[in-house]
């Protein structure tokens, strides 16, 4: 048997990209939730538990019997993992007296620990917690601290068992890769024999067997997900493979006829179906950011019914929905995550709409579907584009969606797009769009008062979209396409940057 990683969910926000590292190592894992854990069996070799919404001084928190696991299998809890190992073991845990959410630095590390060894003093580690570890029991030994977490870390003394206050999953904990390595392959002593290179393979010989003869209709959007998801499909099933890209009017600039474009000569069946009205008249009279969401997920459901008829004996909608998705709108795995926002492309059809859905992205993240695109040949425009949300700009304007916000915004996205391609800075940010706000200032230009409407701009860095940085842009840059878009752009006269990281905002603003 396959030897595996175990990952206990209690419903963390981060729990697949604990997944992802673990592959990233070489080393095949499987989630399942606590309250559903699987029989133990000889290719365990490790246990980790996740984090969690839930405090562990909550009465309906999470309680898992760890006694298949504890003393007897490597285990490693992280955030509310490494607090339920102390409070219910004989250490205590309260409220921080200083939340910490984001980066953080440490203060202390042993690095004579099998845990923390390699690991450097200073080191940036994220934080996303809300309590804290006062006491450990007396055989738990500290290894590592922050300035205001005594315990980040510690070490059950004749066990392989420990804790840690953060989250190496994160891409901002630098140093999380290591303490990982440090875990599976060192103590857990995983042999390093799986990758993920047969992924295509795979997903192709299932794909074939899920869908047989069936038809497929999918929605292509012109970017990396639904790209990929095309294209495995096509490998699959070939011409049963029926590709529709929607016009939903709230696309950007000159977009629906670039994506059309750009799908020839990829062999795919591509039809446009341009719906704009249709959404534009489903938006009237909304400002709720979820009740435009799901607005725009109804008419999306509702075209997709429409041509699913015209397709004799279609069976399936194929979409391109990625793991991102998933976890911020319920939890991929069954346990008890969060809802953060809904999504468009989740959380299955109407009952009238007789089509059952095939997502073969759905537990992978944007940069391994771009490194599955390459494996498939598909163009690097294609795989380099920035992820853009499923509602569009329904979800960059604030407020009432119009078809003349709409045109103000495209043209405020064109000049911010285009500047950071010109000036070679396109490639160093992971997403960048505008955001409409639902405010006026006043302004001067020329001689004459205005009093006219305000954009943010918003460009972040990242590798999963779980968690992101704001991007540290030139101001010599931010200056120049400031000036432009208040120049070029009828209706905007004052111009923001959006500073904030993720979490604890998010990258888009609704």
């Amino acid at each position: 048997m396959q030897e595996m990683i175990l990952i206990l969910d209690f419903g963390s926000q981060y729990t697949q990209l604990i997944a992802r590292r673990v592959r990233e190592l070489n080393v095949y894992c499987e989630i399942h939730p606590w309250n559903k854990a699987p029989e133990l069996t000889e290719n365990i070799k490790g246990v980790i538990l996740s984090g969690s919404p839930f405090s562990t001084r909550d009465e309906n928190s999470p309680k898992p019997d760890l006694s298949a696991y504890k003393g007897k299998l490597p285990l490693l809890g992280v955030c509310f993992g490494a607090q339920y190992l102390a409070q219910n073991f004989g250490g205590e845990v309260l409220p921080s007296k200083i939340r910490e959410y984001g980066r953080a630095n440490l203060s202390y590390v042993d690095t004579s620990n099998e845990l923390t060894k390699g690991m450097t003093n200073g080191s940036q580690v994220w934080m996303s917690h809300g309590d804290t570890i006062k006491n450990v029991p007396d055989n738990y030994t500290i290894i590592a601290s922050t300035p205001d977490v005594t315990v980040a870390g510690y070490h059950i003394e004749h066990e392989q068992t420990y804790g840690i206050q953060f989250h190496p999953e994160v891409y901002h904990s630098t140093e999380g890769k290591i303490l990982l390595e440090n875990f599976i392959v060192g103590i857990c002593n995983c042999e390093q024999a799986w990758t993920p290179a047969s992924f295509v393979e795979e997903a192709v010989d299932n794909l074939k067997a899920q869908l047989g003869d069936n038809k497929v209709i999918l929605g292509l959007s012109g970017g990396v997900d639904s790209s990929v998801a095309a294209v495995l499909l096509h490998k699959a099933i070939g011409s049963n493979l029926h590709c529709i890209f929607v016009n939903n009017g709230l696309l950007r600039k000159n977009e629906y006829d670039d994506v059309l474009a750009s799908y020839q000569g990829m062999g795919l069946n591509v039809k446009g179906v341009d719906a704009s009205e249709k959404f534009y008249a489903a938006l009237k009279g909304l400002t709720d950011p979820e009740l435009k969401r799901k607005a725009i997920g109804k008419v999306f459901v509702d075209v997709f019914d429409e041509e699913s008829k015209l397709v004799e004996n279609a069976k399936w909608l194929g979409q391109g929905t990625i793991y991102p998705d998933v976890i911020e709108s319920v939890s991929g795995t069954g346990g008890p995550s969060q809802t953060i926002k809904s999504h468009h492309n989740v959380g299955g059809l109407p009952d009238y709409m007789k089509l059952k859905v095939v997502e073969p992205l759905r537990l992978l993240f944007k940069d391994e579907v771009r490194r599955i695109g390459h494996s498939l040949g598909i163009d690097a425009r294609i795989l380099g584009r920035h992820p853009f949300p499923g509602p569009g700009l329904g979800i960059r304007i604030l407020g009432e969606v119009t078809k003349e916000k709409v045109q103000i915004l495209q043209d405020v996205d064109y000049l911010f797009i285009n500047g950071l391609k010109e000036d070679g800075l396109y490639d160093d940010v992971w997403q960048a769009g505008a955001i409409f706000l639902p405010i006026q200032s006043v302004g001067v230009m020329g001689d004459e008062r205005t009093y006219e409407n305000a954009v943010a701009l918003r460009a972040v860095t990242s590798t999963d979209g779980m968690t992101a940085d704001w991007c540290h842009l030139p101001y010599e840059f931010l200056a120049k396409v400031s000036n432009k878009i208040i120049n070029q752009v009828k209706g905007i006269n004052r111009v923001t940057y959006d500073i904030s990281s993720k979490p604890p905002a998010t990258i888009e603003w609704e």
